[in-house]
Order: C-alpha cells, then structure tokens, then sequence
C-alpha cells in the first residue's frame, strides 16, 4: 500500500467516458486544475466503447426534457467537433418504418414531437419514397419518417480524441485508478482511491453505472441506476452497403428498440437489445440476445446476410428510472455534479453535456480563459513498415503511433480502438500476437505482461 498523499484540483472528474472527457475538454478552456479519474487502463470503457454509434436526430426523446434539448444541441455540434478532432463523422439519415398501418398515428405523434424538439427537416415519407430510398427494408413498411439530421460516428475514436484534446489542453488523466470513497471535508472534496487521497473544490461524477453508488455516498435523496443491457451484432464490410441510413422501428416501451445501421468504417451493425439486469459489469453476450435481434431485424429490413456476421458484444446504458439525463449541483452536497443517466441520446448530447457542465462550475467559480487552449487535435497514425493486421490494413507504424500517443494505447483492446488492428473478419486471429510483441517492445514489458483491456486479462498463460 502507498502512503496517501494529498493532491490538490479545482475539479476531479470521476469516469473517462465520453461525458467524462468531454466535461474535462469544455474545461480546459479554463485556468482550472482537472483531473480525470477512471478505474480502467483506457478511456471509454463502458456505455462509450459498445453502443449503436449513432449521431441521434432528436425526435425521441420527450418534448421539454434534458434529453431532448441537449440531444439536438449535440447533434448541431458534431460537424464541427469531427472536424476540429480529425474524427469520421456521417449525416447519412435516418429512417423509423411504421410496419403497420395501425401505427399511423404514433408516427405521426414522432413527427409532432420532432418538430416541437426542433429536429430539422424532418419529413413523413410514403412506402413508394422508403422503398426508392433503401430497397432492402420490409415488404411491411407502410410508411416512414425520415431524418436527414441523423449521423454515424466511431464513440471511441470521438471519447479518445476529447480525452487527447482535453490532455494536450492540460487536464490530467489517472487511469487504473479507482475511487473508493469521496466525503466533504472543510468545503473541500475528499476523493479516495488505492493509490492516492485527491482534494477538490469540485467532484463531476460521470461514473455511468456506477454514478449511483457515488451520488448515494453524498446525498440523502437516493438515485437508481439501472444497467440495462443491449446486445449487438456486426457484419463485415462486404454488408457494409446493406442500408445506407440508420434504420429503426417504431420504439416500444424499453426504448428504441433494434436498429440496422451502416457504421463510419463501412460495417453494418444491428442492435441492441434491451433487458434490465443487477450486474454492472454483466457484458456477456447470450444465445437468446442473438436470436432476438435477428427476430427484430428481419422484421424490418429483408434477406440481411447473416452469414457475414463477423462478431457479436454487449453494452450496458445506464438507465435512471425517470428515463432522463440527471445533471446538475446536488442540493444537499455543494460543488458535487451529478452526470448521470447518461443512456441513448448520450453519445449525440456528449459535447452539450459536456458544455452544460462547464456552464455550472463557470457560474460558481468564473475562472479565466486558458489563453493557450488549442481546440483542435490530430489523428496522426503515419501508415509505415509491415501491415500487421490484414483485413483492416494496419501497418506497424500505426500501432507504434498508437501506442506512444499522448494517454496511448497499454493493451490490445487500446491499439484496436486507436488503430481497427483486430476489427476485421478475423477478429485478430491473425494479428494478436505480432501486435502483442509490439505493444511488449515498445512498452518495455514482457510478452506475458501484455493484457486484452488491463487488470488480469492477460492472454498467455502458463510460465513465464
């Protein structure tokens, strides 16, 4: 056990997600002292790494609501936020089928609601104008309402560049390091974790499934977060052209429902599921979630070529039972920000989220600009040396580039979300082990040391 010192910021951040990172980019605008505190070894572990990916129009989420707003301030935002972060970024559209016409009227009702929400250029399209649009959907359809606002983006490479951004712009990130217990002390912020004792003037917790344990440890009226689990599967890129719009149903009680939806690298995903489970760490993935979402999608876009099918994996949202982001001071425990709830439109609200946030710290401390802030980040993975990874056509340059990145990838789950090593068909049965002796060489450690995604992941075993 190392002795405990004190280490002294305006501002802790608890989670390095993609509401995390982009509440500690928006402050690094500032003269602050951030700090980001994530259990994992990388950023975007949780809700922000397995996700549809989708860049959502707004037409969902209840008129009047947190949701709502900062759904379509987000979507507004995420043009420019691409393009400042050198990150893929697609408005293809996006579509929601009515099956039925007994379902007229509640697309009818998503229209309305659009429209009050302020989603652009919405518009109510016939089963002729759908069909001439995506040829592969139902036979079923009757009708649709299209959104020409919706996007697709990669949540991890968008939560890493926020991450980089943040850092390049001096906020700190401590990785692996896990908050244990937080308490006010003095009008200062006493933040725990095994390493070491943190103090704050202010705590942002954006801890996704876990932001309930740390507001209950502050605050006397309770908050429930419920991991809500949603199952995908994704195709290779030979599926990639299957729809070229995000295509969803009519939605149902526990949300969205299944969607079918091309990605910014060319893969077809279809998901997720939704059931409600205990576990916060449950990302298994089940016979009975696959067989659902081919059951739900078939329904809704024919003849999909299952046989592509490269991989299947699980996320968790974190569901709050009002179904609404809660953001916000809490009453009872000053300079505490709760950042919680933070499921579906979460990805697309992110850089209003994180903006929201700012704004409150902002109000209470009005700090000074950071005249050197620098709002832009480069992606430079320079292709050089041997491919490494065939189906995605990554060399060995890019991997080291990856690896010695500011916050730079420690694993092979980190080097795949930065460089697509071990995306493709095979799913890095042919390239795992030459990207585990680079990641050994250029880390300095042992062959055995090198992990999947950190802690006791290790991928060979037996003696060393």
């Amino acid at each position: 056990m190392k002795p405990h010192h004190h280490k002294n910021f305006d501002v802790l951040i608890i989670g390095a997600g993609v509401s995390g990172c982009a509440v500690a980019r928006e402050l690094s605008r500032y003269r602050l002292r951030v700090c980001v505190l994530e259990k994992e070894e990388d950023v975007g572990c949780g809700a922000s790494k397995a996700n549809s990916a989708v860049v959502h129009a707004g037409f969902d989420a209840k008129s009047g609501s947190l949701m709502a707003r900062l759904n379509v301030e987000g979507n507004a935002m995420m043009d420019e936020l691409a393009r400042k972060l050198d990150i893929p970024f697609t408005r293809n559209g996006s579509l929601v089928l009515c099956l039925d016409e007994h379902d007229l009227p509640e697309l009818q009702t998503l229209y309305e609601r659009g429209i009050a929400n302020g989603v652009p250029g919405l518009q109510l399209l016939t089963e002729q104008e759908v069909r001439e649009m995506e040829p592969n959907v139902s036979q079923h359809t009757v009708a649709a309402l299209h959104a020409p606002s919706g996007g697709i983006i990669c949540p991890f490479e968008l939560t890493i560049a926020m991450a980089e951004n943040a850092h390049a712009n001096g906020v700190e990130f401590r990785l692996n390091e896990e908050v244990t217990s937080l308490a006010m002390k003095d009008g200062l912020w006493h933040v725990r974790t095994a390493a070491e004792n943190y103090v704050a003037k202010y705590v942002v917790n954006a801890a996704g499934v876990y932001a309930d344990v740390f507001h209950n440890m502050v605050c006397g009226k309770e908050l429930r977060i419920t991991p809500r689990k949603g199952e995908y599967m994704l195709f290779d890129r030979s599926a990639g052209d299957f729809v070229t719009r995000t295509i969803f149903r009519l939605p149902g009680k526990l949300g969205k429902g299944v969607l079918v939806a091309p990605t910014v690298h060319g893969n077809l995903l279809v998901g997720p599921t939704a059931s409600d489970i205990d576990d916060k760490e449950g990302t298994n993935t089940t016979a009975e979630g696959r067989d659902a979402i081919r059951q739900k999608a078939a329904e809704m876009v024919q003849n999909l070529p299952w046989n592509q099918a490269i991989t299947s994996f699980s996320g968790l949202r974190a569901h709050e039972a009002g179904h609404e982001f809660v953001i916000g001071e809490v009453k009872d425990a000053p300079g505490f920000i709760d950042c919680a709830g933070i499921e579906s439109p979460g990805l697309t609200s992110s850089p209003a989220v994180g903006k929201m946030v700012a704004a409150i710290i902002f109000a209470k401390e009005n700090p000074a600009e950071n005249p050197d802030f620098i709002p832009t980040r480069k992606k430079e993975h320079t292709p050089r040396g041997r491919i490494v990874c065939r189906c995605e056509m990554v060399t060995e340059g890019e991997i080291v580039d990856a690896i010695h990145r500011p916050l730079g990838a420690k694993t092979l789950d980190g080097v795949k979300r930065r460089t697509r090593a071990g995306m493709g068909r095979c799913q890095s049965g042919f390239c795992c082990v030459r990207v585990m002796e680079i990641i050994a060489k250029e880390r300095g450690v042992a062959m055995a040391e090198v992990t999947k995604c950190g802690g006791e992941s290790r991928i060979l075993a037996g003696e060393t």
